[in-house]
């Protein structure tokens, strides 16, 4: 088993990343009824969250079915990050975590997220600050560095284990990088088998099959794997590592009734807590991930991101499993979109 100060998590676990309007309650739901083992909030501004701002407050939801979870924040300036975190407090997740990731220039350029990356002692303060703050095990969020001269993510790792964070996820890219590129682990493994370091250290970034969860799991001896953008559309994505990691044999891909309910039900939870004008606006962005790999579907696709009631999406889903019946879908490797329009590619 792995332990994050007094939680604990199964051996291996596999957590779901914070992802900017994507890792939303209705997401987060279809990832935990299908193997997400520990779950992060969208990241949410500490000055918002201080400010009352309405968007910000309500991605603070979280709910019993969803734990363990995380809220996530971010932030440059030491008091608004103490006070946030005392706000974070009262809505009892089980774990704080710290953006020090994000990439996206109107985070990083204002001196948070992955623009802390550039002050390491900064850094430190801002997560000493929340530290101190809070009575919830605090973790981080991070890349490997700013840029390939400055990737500085193992003494990162010693001091933010000194000031207190409980464990250390690490994405494989600098900042400068964005999504670019393949993700480089050597560094996350030599944090994990830095004798100094005893948190629990998570791996991310492009971890988009079981065959390569096992293999990087072998090669780098993390604690456990964060997965972001290979769950989009495909939370299967969680349970087909389980089963690989325990057994060595490939699960059969999710059958399209089964595509079919977990839309529903990600479409109904997005309904419940969006409204339904929001609601159904937002899901348009999975229809085409749910459906991916069947053939001529262009047509109900285009249907259904015109739709405005659940009747008559659902009617049109009930549509598709009515013409595909018997239609086995195959493996379709994983393609890590890039989900956030603000982060080119």
């Amino acid at each position: 088993m792995v332990k994050i100060d007094n939680l604990v998590l199964p051996d291996f676990p596999l957590l779901l990343a914070p992802m900017e309007d994507v890792s939303d309650p209705p997401f987060r739901a279809v990832c935990k009824d299908n193997g997400a083992d520990l779950m992060y909030t969208e990241f949410i501004s500490s000055e918002a969250l201080i400010r009352d701002a309405i968007k910000s407050r309500k991605k603070l939801d979280i709910f019993d079915y969803e734990r363990p979870i995380g809220i996530q924040i971010f932030g440059g300036d030491e008091d608004s990050l103490a006070m946030a975190s005392r706000i974070v407090d009262v809505t009892n997740p089980d774990l704080l975590d710290i953006n020090f990731g994000c990439p996206v220039k109107k985070v990083a350029c204002k001196g948070a997220g992955a623009g802390v990356l550039k002050d390491i002692d900064l850094m430190v303060r801002l997560t000493a600050a929340c530290v101190k703050a809070t009575k919830l095990p605090v973790t981080v969020k991070t890349r490997l560095g700013w840029d390939d001269a400055t990737k500085n993510i193992e003494e990162v790792a010693e001091r933010l284990q000194d000031v207190g964070i409980k464990a250390l996820s690490i994405h494989g890219r600098t900042r400068c990088q964005m999504y670019k590129g393949e993700a480089d682990w050597t560094l996350i493994g030599k944090v994990k088998n830095n004798p100094r370091i005893h948190i629990p250290i998570f791996g991310n970034g492009d971890i988009e099959s079981p065959q390569k969860a096992l293999e990087y799991k072998n090669r780098y001896g993390v604690d456990g794997i964060m997965i972001g953008r290979a769950a989009i559309g495909y939370p299967w994505i969680f349970r087909e590592i389980k089963h690989y990691v325990q057994t060595g044999e490939v699960m059969a891909p999710p059958t399209l009734e089964e595509r079919v309910a977990v839309c529903k039900k990600h479409l109904r939870k997005s309904l419940e807590w969006k409204g339904p004008k929001v609601g159904i606006f937002e899901m348009r962005r999975h229809y085409a991930n749910y459906l991916k790999g069947l053939p001529n579907i262009k047509e109900y696709r285009n249907r259904l991101v015109i739709l405005n009631t659940l009747e008559e999406i659902e009617s049109v889903l009930d549509e598709v499993l009515a013409a595909y019946q018997g239609f086995e879908a195959p493996h379709i490797p994983i393609e890590l979109i890039n989900y956030h329009e603000k982060c080119p590619v």
